[in-house]
């Protein structure tokens, strides 16, 4: 039977032990914040590889030939650019809450009419979504522009003639204009890197010595019980992650003026996500024969999802077999559900992130709970 009492008593032990332990501290705490400190203060932005961009074709014919769908064409060439990669979006889709849903700035309308407009010689505007802190949406610019300077001196060059040549205009539009610049998008990221690292090293380090040094066995003489034992590390993994939430978003808005969204969609990856990494870091220090084995171990699993996991920078620029690794990784999941409640404000996108959490962690804790043993074989 859980007993309450027997998880508060542990729960104030270890605490204690832990607020002793400045080394811990500063790991759990202030790294995070100096992390904050050094990328706000030095990183102005930037993007490289292809920038995904959502485009909806509203011209939708009929035409004589594939050679009058000049809209087809533009996006073809945009696709080809190896800059911007094109992702098209359904002429029925409201294309402003596309965007948000898909917890993206950057996206392209090109209206109706816009082939016969320009073979005709008229003026014709698309649309260009972006957010003008974003490097990604100065380079989607940039490019649509480029090309629409090349398809109307392309069209001038094939009249030979006085004919007004056609002009294909550029109409700016915004989505997520709360977002300022980079430090938005690495509070979320570092309160990420904050939730995976605090409790991962810690409980591979305590499990595997206390293995060792047959502390395990001792507990096992005193009334409390494994899942009492775990549940206290994993409530105080949850007040070390808030209270370093707190001040992570209050440096970044303080010092920076970050811009996040405080919503109760937070609450879950604030429970889940170190309940998930604690008992992670529980099942690998007890499976291993030795400290030093648990401690190897417990950096091959920690290290890719501190890089790969969208903490410092957005998986959308790394090649697409990294791409799909980091969809395998359970930081993605926490990162990106972060990103989505503070940043874009997309809660649906959130709950799926939530729901892949939440099935992780439950086969972790009870994985770690089934092969944690008190007393060696």
């Amino acid at each position: 039977m859980v007993s309450g009492k027997r998880i508060f008593s542990d729960f104030k032990v270890f605490s204690r032990g832990y607020l002793r332990n400045k080394f811990g501290l500063f790991f759990g705490l202030i790294f995070p914040v100096i992390l904050i400190l050094i990328f706000g203060a030095i990183f102005s932005g930037g993007s490289s590889g292809t920038v995904n961009v959502y485009a909806q074709n509203q011209d939708t014919g009929p035409f004589a030939s594939p050679q009058m769908d000049i809209a087809s064409k533009f996006l073809t060439a945009l696709n080809d650019s190896g800059t911007i990669k094109v992702i098209t979006v359904d002429a029925s889709e409201n294309f402003s809450q596309y965007l948000a849903d898909h917890s993206s700035s950057d996206g392209i309308i090109i209206p109706a009419n816009f082939s016969a407009n320009y073979l005709a010689g008229r003026q014709v505007n698309m649309t260009v979504y972006g957010n003008p802190a974003s490097s990604s949406s100065g380079i989607v610019s940039g490019t649509v522009n480029g090309y629409a300077n090349y398809f109307n001196l392309n069209y001038f060059q094939r009249k030979y003639s006085d004919t007004t040549p056609a002009i294909i205009g550029i109409t700016s539009a915004t989505v997520n204009t709360q977002q300022t610049n980079y430090i938005d998008f690495l509070i979320p990221g570092l309160i990420g890197f904050s939730i995976l690292t605090s409790p991962m090293f810690s409980l591979v380090n305590i499990s595997s010595e206390y293995k060792k040094t047959k502390l395990f066995k001792q507990l096992s003489l005193t009334p409390l019980t494994k899942i009492e034992w775990l549940t206290s590390k994993v409530i105080w993994y949850i007040v070390l992650t808030i209270a370093g939430f707190l001040l992570m978003v209050g440096v970044g808005v303080f010092a920076f003026g970050a811009h996040v969204n405080l919503a109760i969609g937070l609450i879950p990856f604030l429970i889940l996500g170190p309940m998930l990494f604690a008992a992670l870091g529980m099942l690998v220090g007890t499976v291993t024969k030795s400290p030093e084995t648990a401690g190897v171990i417990g950096n091959i699993v920690t290290f890719p999802m501190m890089f790969l996991a969208g903490t410092f920078f957005p998986i959308s620029t790394m090649p697409a077999y990294l791409q799909t690794f980091a969809h395998v990784l359970p930081l993605f999941y926490i990162v990106e559900g972060l990103n989505n409640v503070m940043v874009y404000g997309n809660i649906p996108g959130a709950l799926i992130d939530m729901a892949v959490v939440l099935v992780i962690t439950a086969v972790i804790f009870v994985a770690a709970v089934k092969l944690f043993k008190w007393r060696e074989d």
